[in-house]
């Protein structure tokens, strides 16, 4: 812009547009009201307004504008009297790394919507690895993707793939395999068939075939995360083994009756008259109670207790195999013989007989 008949001539530049204009002198003010450039009380004018202006002075306006910015996903609308992207950043106070949207040279008012992405500390952790980064991605996805870790379909993430990153965020990948087996083997029961001898007896059997369990495979479809099995189905079973079953044969023959034992001196040998009856009773009272009967089980039988070698030494034999077997008056009869040959010394009461 050039003034007819000026003296002084000055460099005005507007929002980084640049012109040369003349005046007579007067105030910075006069220069940008003859030169029709409004300025609004949020605009920057260097040097100021009520500068007076001199031969070759530069007089830059910046005027104030407003522009929309996504900060971190937040929208907000920024007012400043930067002209380029780059003093919008400086003036937000943001880290040169940052990642926006338009190159740092371009004009704002090219650039009315501005997004911009500060730099966060981020963790992501997936297959056995932690990726501890700084990253100016905007979303969870974009943050995968940067650490080279693909999801799959069925794989679980700690926070949704579209959700922003924020600072100090833990992204955390589950690897979810739903295609797994197990299987299990467990005893297969055997049947047991029988059948009928009769020419055994009711109470005998007889094993003609052992039987022998088989074997059961299982198998389970399982679902696992990390390698780490949470929940299981059923696929189906096949048998691995089969069973081999028992064979037993069973009498149906009834036992015949048994034959009773013999009684005491059922021989057919007779005892002597009982003499010295009142001693021995005396002292069969003292070794056994006076039963006459009695087997303990000590080695030592009938009212007198007779070992077996003195029993059958003396021909306890003739009346029964043991002195419990045998009548009173058949071990009375032994005993007067051991009485004659020993007298009453191999009686451990014989004190009884008075």
């Amino acid at each position: 812009m050039t003034f007819t008949g000026a003296n002084k001539s000055i460099s005005l530049t507007v929002d980084g547009t640049a012109s040369s204009v003349s005046t007579f002198g007067g105030s910075v003010a006069e220069v940008l009201n003859k030169a029709h450039v409004p300025v609004g009380p949020d605009d920057r004018v260097s040097p100021a307004l009520d500068t007076s202006v001199e031969n070759g002075m530069a007089i830059t306006v910046d005027k104030a504008k407003d522009v929309k910015v996504n900060l971190d996903g937040t929208e907000r609308t920024v007012t400043t009297t930067s002209n380029k992207i780059q003093g919008l950043i400086s003036q937000l106070g943001i880290a040169a790394n940052a990642r926006v949207s338009a190159p740092a040279d371009t004009l704002l008012a090219s650039a009315s919507d501005i997004s911009i992405i500060t730099p966060k500390a981020v963790t992501v952790i997936a297959d056995g690895r932690k990726d501890v980064k700084t990253t100016t991605a905007a979303t969870v996805a974009d943050v995968l993707a940067e650490s080279g870790v693909k999801v799959g379909a069925a794989d679980l993430v700690s926070v949704p793939a579209v959700s922003d990153v924020v600072a100090n965020m833990v992204v955390k990948v589950s690897r979810v395999n739903k295609s797994g087996t197990v299987s299990e083997k467990s005893p297969l029961a055997f049947k047991t068939s029988q059948s009928v001898d009769p020419s055994m007896f009711k109470d005998q059997t007889k094993t003609i075939r052992a039987g022998v369990a088989g074997t059961l495979e299982t198998v389970f479809r399982t679902v696992s995360i990390d390698g780490h099995v949470v929940s299981r189905s059923l696929d189906g079973t096949r048998v691995l083994t089969a069973p081999v079953d028992a064979q037993v044969v069973v009498g149906s023959k009834a036992r015949p009756a048994a034959t009773p034992a013999a009684k005491a001196g059922a021989t057919g040998a007779k005892a002597p008259a009982m003499s010295n009856e009142a001693m021995w009773d005396a002292i069969a009272q003292c070794e056994s109670g006076g039963n006459w009967s009695i087997n303990t089980g000590n080695g030592y039988y009938g009212g007198l207790q007779f070992d077996i070698q003195t029993w059958i030494g003396n021909g306890g034999g003739a009346y029964a195999p043991n002195a419990s077997l045998a009548t009173k008056a058949q071990q009375i009869a032994i005993a007067n013989k051991v009485y004659a040959q020993r007298g009453l010394s191999p009686w451990g009461c014989a004190g009884a007989a008075g």
